[in-house]
């Protein structure tokens, strides 16, 4: 399923920023203490509503950003990413002209949003508007805590990176506000329990100001984009931006 928003510059409108989350789960499955319908409540609900909710601020905006926007609701990701890799390798637009992917995958609302983590900003120059969304909204930016998991590369948006295309994706920080900072310990017990189970539904913990928040954030960062004139450029030397952006 794609989206448009036309921008409104008559140059950069042929340009556009990427907002993308999966439908996908796993459907049904084996049973979890008597369930075997695997809802996907959290991962990954939250991220396509909040897409569809980013959607709908950019439609009622009276001035369009610059740059176009795509809000992309792809399938396959628990599969191994299979229709974010499709969409990046054929987009409905012309390739060359994507010029960054926001990517919205199992946000985690289960606690006040107090800090974030942007995977993958830290490779291009899309860590300057993560910065400046954070800051307005009052959010901590934080290092990712866990780099051996790798996540940046295991959702969508990595689907994007291997096409050249800067990329992120923002997760939960640690911030809490008992100032203990221990979230990631909250955030563990709830996977163990309950990611990638049948008990991932709405009878879940779900923190509803949290997620507007996080809404808010997406949003921002996408629009911080599209309103720049300049395209989104990997970091000097980088990894990715040698590998695939066609760096030296």
């Amino acid at each position: 399923m794609v989206g448009k928003i036309t921008g409104s510059d008559a140059k950069l409108r042929d340009e556009y920023v990427v907002h993308s989350a999966h439908l996908d789960h796993l459907g049904v499955g084996a049973p979890v203490r008597g369930d075997s319908i695997y809802n996907g409540a959290h991962d990954n609900a939250t991220g396509v509503a909040s897409v569809l909710e980013i959607a709908g601020i950019y439609s009622r905006l009276k001035q369009k950003p610059h740059r176009s926007i795509l809000l992309v609701l792809q399938t396959g990701e628990e599969l191994g990413l299979l229709g974010s890799a499709y969409f990046a390798a054929r987009p409905t637009v012309p390739s060359t002209s994507l010029v960054a992917n926001v990517n919205t995958d199992m946000p985690t609302l289960i606690a006040p949003l107090l800090s974030v983590v942007p995977l993958g900003a830290q490779h291009s120059t899309l860590a300057g508007p993560v910065a400046q969304a954070a800051a307005y909204l009052k959010l901590t930016v934080e290092d990712d805590p866990e780099p051996e998991q790798n996540r940046f590369i295991r959702s969508d948006q990595y689907s994007f990176v291997a096409q050249g295309i800067p990329a992120l994706h923002l997760k939960y920080g640690n911030r809490t506000p008992d100032g203990r900072n221990n979230l990631s310990e909250q955030v563990k017990q709830w996977r163990a329990l309950t990611y990638h189970k049948p008990q991932d539904d709405m009878n879940g913990t779900f923190d509803f100001e949290a997620g507007r928040t996080y809404v808010q954030l997406n949003f921002l960062v996408g629009y911080l984009v599209a309103q720049n004139p300049e395209r989104p450029r990997w970091n000097p030397g980088d990894y990715f931006g040698r590998q695939f952006g066609g760096q030296q």
